[in-house]
């Protein structure tokens, strides 16, 4: 079932969400109980950083 709503110019809302979702598992897939190294640790951040743009662009605030 595909949801064809779009919050102005750019992807479909659904599209949004699913890209929302991957990135959250992502975040909770690399979670380590023993700590990051400093380049996982930069990963994460720009995961997170994606993980609020993407919130942002759900919100239609972008």
């Amino acid at each position: 079932m595909a949801i064809h709503c779009h919050n102005g110019p750019g992807l479909p809302v659904a599209s949004l969400h699913e890209i929302h979702d991957c990135l959250t598992l992502a975040l909770d897939a690399g979670e380590s109980a023993r700590g990051y190294s400093q380049a996982e640790r930069e990963a994460r951040s720009y995961v997170r950083a994606a993980l609020r743009r993407v919130g942002k662009l759900m919100e239609g605030v972008v």
